[in-house]
């Protein structure tokens, strides 16, 4: 059976996680924040739920060198499923003594939302939580941000984890192919980036005028496009156009691929970042609305400086469609139109190898290519006419797969959408809770917008929303083919 073989992985990665909780336990109780008591009893109930489903499956399957593709699928499914309900347990724990308990539904929906880098809450008054709170959320968004398994590969290379493991947990749709010869060498890699890039963003909020907390609980957000803040106000907290710029130029890095940048830095190249077509896309687009919706604010009078214009924009433009979601305004009240194309855009203004989600613009450009051939075709039925990007040709399984996505992605919305609407949602709350979550991007219309949250929404409503979460991190297919009798068959 897949489940015994993937035991032994498994049950590390939940030991590895646990330790992650010493995090927010020296953090408790060296500022004495009240929640000391909360972190010690969940991360070593953890920590031996870890070992006992490692040695079980020791035993049943002993020293077997590596995984199957489908048992990396399984596994990837089931740790992003488990690691939030490991996630959850300290943060029940804390509410449950305190004037505003949360049930276990919105406790999960809470580090679902963490760990898929959705930025999406139940709770309020942030402000006044402890800060153990407050960062175990941030940190949950940085790591799930490029993944806990690939954590797990690069840290612990006695498992025997290959290279499919890496391609299951990947995204985007080019995700087969390798940059160094060892997928370790690989996450080791990327994470480095990551961690590089991540510092860079800690010491300029530092810089900007943020507290040392302010400022780790907000790199770990921005780096990997969740979102999550410590303010109830969010962004707006700060009154600080200089940190909102710094947030705009780091949410647009972390929009990149950071597979490109590790490739830009081991070949050398910077330049290799500039030429490349998705990593143009990507930016192109985002400034470019940010600069129409700027100009459509200060021409319906919405704002009358076109400066401030420009930085309201920006920032929330890039929020929204980079998949951050923070918000520093309540941008329903601007224009119909703004809010709206800001919705679009968390499904593709990201790179694939980023920490965002939807459908990524390297998706994008593929199908745009597509129909322009398509086209092509009409007129000249002949011609040969290969999709190509950044002057590569995109074979036809790429293709196949990436309309295959579009179709699930579209169909896994409009499911939703319809299972929200017989629990008698409103329809603006409803489509938008669903496609935010899909895309892994937080704030949508209606109840859920800029101001508001999920809080308001009911237990059958979350699980939803939970659902919708994690089919988005995982890109659905990738969690749809657990369904298929062919997945189970020997």
């Amino acid at each position: 059976m897949p489940f015994v073989r993937i035991a032994p992985v498994l049950g590390v990665v939940v030991m590895v996680f646990a330790l992650t909780m010493a995090v927010p336990w020296a953090v408790a109780a060296s500022l004495h924040d009240g929640a000391a008591g909360v972190w010690s009893a969940p991360m070593l109930g953890t920590l031996l739920v870890g070992a006992g489903v490692w040695a079980w499956g020791r035993r049943r399957v002993g020293d077997e060198p590596d995984l199957l593709p489908r048992d990396g699928m399984l596994l990837v499914v089931l740790a992003w499923t488990v690691l939030p309900a490991v996630a959850a347990v300290p943060l029940w724990v804390y509410f449950r003594d305190t004037a505003q308990p949360i049930t276990v539904t919105q406790a999960y929906f809470e580090t679902m939302s963490a760990l898929t880098t959705t930025g999406a809450t139940v709770l309020v008054g942030l402000d006044d939580l402890p800060p153990s709170i407050n960062l175990w959320r941030g940190q949950l968004q940085w790591i799930g941000g490029m993944g806990i398994l690939v954590l797990a590969v690069a840290i612990l290379p006695m498992l025997g984890v290959g290279g499919q493991l890496f391609r299951a947990e990947s995204t985007g749709p080019m995700k087969d192919a390798r940059l160094t010869p060892r997928i370790r060498e690989t996450a080791k890699g990327l994470w480095s980036v990551y961690a590089v890039i991540s510092l860079a963003c800690l010491l300029a909020y530092r810089w900007g005028g943020m507290s040392w907390l302010d400022a780790w609980i907000h790199m770990f957000t921005t780096m990997s496009l969740g979102g999550m803040s410590s303010h109830d106000a969010s962004f707006a907290h700060f009154q600080s156009p200089r940190l909102e710029w710094l947030a705009t130029f780091f949410m647009l890095v972390a929009s990149g691929s950071f597979a490109l940048y590790f490739a830009a830095v081991v070949k050398r190249s910077p330049l290799r970042i500039l030429r490349d077509a998705e990593w143009r896309g990507t930016w192109w687009l985002m400034l470019a609305s940010s600069v129409f919706i700027a100009a459509l604010l200060v021409v319906r009078g919405t704002v009358a400086d076109p400066g401030e214009a420009l930085r309201l924009a920006a920032f929330n433009v890039v929020s929204v469609a980079s998949t951050t979601g923070y918000a520093t305004t309540d941008y329903l009240q601007w224009p119909v139109f703004a809010p709206l194309w800001m919705l679009m855009l968390s499904g593709m203004a990201t790179s694939a190898g980023s920490t965002g989600a939807g459908v990524k613009m390297l998706r994008l450009l593929i199908l745009l290519k597509l129909a322009r051939r398509e086209l092509a075709r009409i007129i000249h039925p002949r011609v040969v006419n290969p999709v190509t990007i950044g002057g590569r040709v995109v074979d036809a399984p790429t293709v196949y797969g990436v309309l295959a996505f579009m179709l699930v992605y579209g169909g896994t919305i409009a499911v939703l959408t319809m299972a929200m609407l017989l629990t008698e949602l409103p329809f603006d709350t409803a489509f938008s809770a669903v496609v935010t979550c899909v895309n892994n991007t937080g704030p949508g219309l209606g109840e859920v917008g800029p101001v508001g949250n999920y809080a308001g929404l009911t237990s059958v409503q979350l699980w939803i929303c939970a659902l919708a979460m994690l089919m988005g991190r995982l890109e659905m297919l990738s969690f749809l083919v657990l369904f298929t009798p062919d997945y189970w068959r020997k």
